[in-house]
């Protein structure tokens, strides 16, 4: 593994890491999306001209190789633990699982580097557990990192935040995505069922989906955009799912909340648990209604684009697609719910159109985003031994 030509040349040969989190017991790809992302990245790392290896690294809940085997069905490369990635990788790419500070100054005393890429909104989940005296989870350990990546969605709140904070440059990366996961899972739909918005409907069945841990993604604002949308013309909703509310749906502020609205009052709404993405689209869902908050690149956004299935959201991520409203302004998401019920159906293959061509901009194996990832390695190792 040597350069030709000073340090300008490609490191040839590298042998990459990319850390899962897994645990005991039942563990599945659609708890969150870092899982699918640490797959997305993996399949892309495998078209990086300077990387020789890949592999998915287990660590962080207790457990190991068999329990990752689990739910990882069909992993596109190998899967290693902690122990045998120290002695094998030149780079690690910490993910899913957070690395134990002591294991990444023992890898990089012998050579390695550790980048720490970051997907999740951590100056606002870092926050509120002080604020709020919740479990401590903070990711600032001290820990030697040679870069931190993150996405663009992250560009306010935290990169200045990680580059003060972990003392290290930051690096915003594309954001991956693929309908591999979801084509999958979708074969799984009971006979008679599929995945993709079907048209003809008198009256739209809205399906929110926030996950309402974080104030980043919360069910108010589209609960709010449907109210809007039912009380300008009460003959477009025939149901409001709101999913993801088991844990906050008999607190008493979210309670008198969502009592205080028609569609709860006009029988329309309901609160449910946590399901698949996937699997309440194909039998109960039209319409999706979402918001965000310095949080505009989301799988959820992805998949119902891919399916055909109207997305009313505020995100300035993701191109012209969708029905996009601004900001915080309810009314205005009301109103564009209201005007893709009037609409969606006569521009779907447009609409479609549109979403497969952002979508492509998204694939692990378009060779922009293989470019861009593959320069930013070679950039790590650039300066040769330290």
């Amino acid at each position: 593994m040597e350069f030709s030509n000073g340090t300008t040349e490609k490191r040839r040969n590298l042998k990459v890491g990319v850390s899962l989190f897994v645990r005991k017991g039942q563990q599945s790809l659609w708890e969150n999306g870092i899982f699918q992302n640490c797959l997305f990245l993996v399949m892309l790392l495998k078209l990086v001209p300077s990387v020789s290896e890949v592999y998915l690294v287990v660590g962080g809940g207790g457990g190991d190789v068999d329990d990752a085997k689990n739910f990882i069905e069909d992993s596109p490369v190998p899967l290693i633990d902690l122990n045998d990635a120290m002695n094998r990788l030149d780079l690690m790419i910490e993910m899913s699982a957070q690395l134990n500070r002591d294991w990444i100054v023992s890898f990089r005393e012998r050579g390695g580097r550790v980048i720490s890429m970051r997907v999740g909104n951590d100056y606002v989940i870092d926050i509120e557990r002080m604020v709020f005296d919740r479990q401590q989870a903070l990711l600032i350990s001290a820990a030697p990192y040679d870069e931190i990546w993150t996405l663009a969605e992250y560009e306010r709140t935290c990169m200045p935040y990680y580059r003060s904070a972990m003392r290290a440059p930051v690096r915003l990366m594309p954001h991956l995505w693929s309908s591999i996961v979801l084509e999958r899972a979708a074969t799984a739909l009971p006979e008679g069922e599929s995945f993709g918005y079907q048209p003809g409907r008198a009256r739209w069945r809205a399906g929110i989906f926030e996950p309402n841990i974080c104030m980043v993604k919360t069910s108010q604002i589209p609960m709010l955009c449907c109210e809007n949308a039912h009380r300008e013309n009460p003959d477009v909703l025939e149901h409001v799912w709101v999913y993801n509310t088991v844990g906050i749906k008999d607190h008493a502020g979210f309670f008198a909340f969502a009592r205080s609205l028609d569609i709860v009052q006009h029988g329309i709404a309901s609160f449910e648990g946590r399901f698949p993405f996937w699997q309440v689209m194909s039998k109960y869902v039209d319409v999706v209604v979402t918001h965000q908050w310095e949080n505009a690149q989301n799988y959820v956004y992805y998949e119902a684009l891919y399916g055909g299935y109207p997305l009313i959201h505020n995100s300035h991520l993701i191109g012209d697609c969708g029905y996009r409203y601004h900001d915080f302004d309810c009314e205005e998401g009301g109103g564009m719910l209201l005007h893709a019920f009037n609409m969606h159906d006569l521009n779907l293959d447009a609409y479609r159109r549109t979403a497969n061509t952002f979508l492509q901009t998204l694939d692990p194996l378009n060779p922009v985003n293989v470019k861009i990832y593959g320069d930013a390695i070679d950039a790590v190792f650039a300066g040769g031994a330290r």
